[in-house]
């Protein structure tokens, strides 16, 4: 393990879903793509509604019977027909939820991410499936030291023992682990068990619509606009 950085920094632990993946392009596009457009009716809105569920339903609790692809098709029918898109057909159904295999990294990831890399190992900590997460990685050329998914876990993100079993398996204090994320809600929960925090900016990850916690809420170890930033940061001679 890394030793000797002015922040006792040994892994870096990095929420996934929306931190790394731009989901809301993605399936404002599938939308776009499988569902006839109605009248008074956006698309961005179906999109974060869904999400808004999905997160909803997992959200900092013990695991959930059914896994998160499961959440995810069950959340997708309660949005379609909360908009009157029960319509619907399950073949476009699948399409849609298929949108998930199928997202693209931010633009500033990949190569930054290598480059953090070669310093310290870098943790996917995510709610997300591990197929899911495994999939969009080789999609868009990423390479983690692991997957540790809340569906190993056995709780869900921001629950503490989401970030308490991942150190344990890390084998290491969470004082080593830099959780990163572009959420409030995750950075919070990891800073009060003594982690490491990093927050990273990702003003377009909800659309247009402004969200609450668009900015840090707390005093975290790094806020950047980038993950260039992040690296900048963890790499320069001072670290």
């Amino acid at each position: 393990m890394i030793k000797g950085n002015s922040l006792g920094i040994e892994a870096l632990a990095l929420d996934t879903g929306g931190t790394i993946f731009n989901w809301h392009d993605r399936f404002v596009r599938a939308f776009e793509e499988w569902v006839e457009p109605v009248d008074a009716v956006l698309w961005r809105d179906v999109v974060n509604d869904w999400r808004q569920r999905s997160l909803k339903t997992v959200l900092g609790k013990e695991r959930a019977e059914d896994s998160m692809d499961m959440v995810h098709q069950r959340t997708l029918e309660e949005t379609l027909a909360k908009f009157g898109l029960s319509h619907v057909d399950a073949a476009r159904r699948t399409k849609i939820l298929d949108a998930w295999y199928d997202l693209e990294a931010w633009d500033d990831f990949p190569a930054s991410i290598r480059s953090i890399r070669e310093k310290y190992p870098v943790v996917s900590l995510t709610v997300l499936p591990v197929a899911l997460v495994m999939e969009n990685s080789r999609r868009n050329d990423l390479v983690w030291d692991a997957i540790i998914s809340c569906e190993m876990t056995g709780v869900y993100k921001p629950h503490p023992q989401a970030y308490l079993r991942a150190a344990a398996w890390l084998k290491l204090k969470p004082s080593a682990i830099l959780m990163v994320a572009c959420h409030n809600v995750d950075l919070n929960a990891a800073k009060n068990l003594g982690m490491r925090t990093a927050f990273v900016h990702r003003p377009e990850e909800w659309g247009p619509v402004h969200r609450p916690d668009a900015g840090p809420n707390m005093d975290y170890d790094f806020v950047v606009e980038s993950f260039d930033d992040l690296a900048y940061e963890l790499l320069s001679d001072r670290q």
